[in-house]
């Protein structure tokens, strides 16, 4: 079963190699949803608590928050920052006891582009093998 959550962090960062205007440094208000997956637990009948989900999403969106993003990212394109966040939260939730993994991240640059990741686990749970077999 899959529960999402979202939330907002904004950021600065300049991309030196575009050969348009985002090469100058310029900031988004940044859009990320979060999707889990994982079994209701029996005692609960949830799969997890939002609110301790979006403590850890929160926790990971810290690192970014209000931040240069060239300083935390090699070369800080929609697309690398979402795969940051996507090993931050991979990581973060393997580390609690949540006991879910995370399905997919979409990250919203403004209000009208988005760059959407799928973990490997999810690809390889929903295919009916695991992540191991990929490789």
């Amino acid at each position: 079963m899959k529960l999402g959550v979202s939330a907002d962090f904004s950021a600065a960062h300049s991309l030196p190699r575009y050969p348009g205007k985002c090469r100058n440094l310029h900031g988004h208000t940044y859009k990320v949803e979060v999707i889990v997956e994982g079994e209701k637990k029996p005692d609960t009948e949830c799969v997890a608590d939002f609110s301790e989900l979006k403590a850890v999403v929160k926790e990971v969106l810290e690192l970014v928050d209000h931040r240069y993003l060239n300083e935390i990212i090699e070369y800080p394109t929609s697309e690398n920052i979402a795969l940051f966040l996507k090993r931050e939260l991979e990581r973060k939730l393997k580390d609690s006891k949540l006991g879910i993994f995370l399905y997919s991240l979409k990250l919203w640059e403004g209000e009208d582009k988005w760059v959407m990741i799928e973990s490997a686990e999810s690809s390889a749970t929903t295919r009916g093998g695991d992540a191991s077999s990929d490789a």
